[in-house]
């Protein structure tokens, strides 16, 4: 009975797979170091970069009449904030910063203490901070053309740069 024979590999057949395989390895590799070399420029976002607060007449009324807003975990960590509203204008006025000082663990926050006109630490009520979140972390807030206040959450920035801000 005959035997059939297998596919045969002949040397010129070998080598060209052998060197193209060592050619993508090579390729890859570099591509790699080239990536790692990036130096932290390459960015994952997921999701908005900005968070919706909510309608900005309704939130000033409501913070007219209860004080800040809490908002825990607006970025799907641990990074609650705070929104605030000062003066009449709904338009302007806007404030949001970290609901806590950064070395405090996540069961501290500031609560509004309608007495005093001031944010109280939940963990050090000597510690307090204005509505306009004193020298807290602060992030950029905006009103857009549809009258919603937006917070960048991605963004921190010190009171003073806060400030300075239209």
């Amino acid at each position: 009975m005959p035997v059939a024979r297998g596919p045969q590999i002949n040397t010129r057949s070998a080598l060209v797979v052998g060197v193209t395989g060592v050619l993508v390895a090579v390729l890859l590799v570099a591509f790699v170091l080239w990536l790692a070399g990036q130096g932290g420029k390459v960015e994952i976002r997921l999701g908005d970069r900005d968070f919706d607060a909510g309608r900005a007449e309704r939130m000033a009324a409501q913070i007219a009449e209860g004080g800040p807003l809490l908002f825990s975990d607006v970025a799907g960590g641990s990074d609650d904030i705070i929104v605030s509203h000062v003066g009449d204008d709904p338009a302007t006025g806007w404030f949001a910063f970290d609901a806590r000082r950064a070395d405090d663990p996540r069961d501290c926050f500031f609560t509004w203490s309608p007495d005093e006109g001031v944010l109280v630490d939940s963990c050090d009520p000597t510690d307090t901070v204005g509505p306009d979140g004193d020298d807290l972390v602060h992030h950029p807030v905006t009103v857009d053309d549809e009258g919603r206040v937006r917070v960048d959450v991605t963004v921190d920035l010190t009171p003073e740069e806060a400030g300075s801000l239209p």
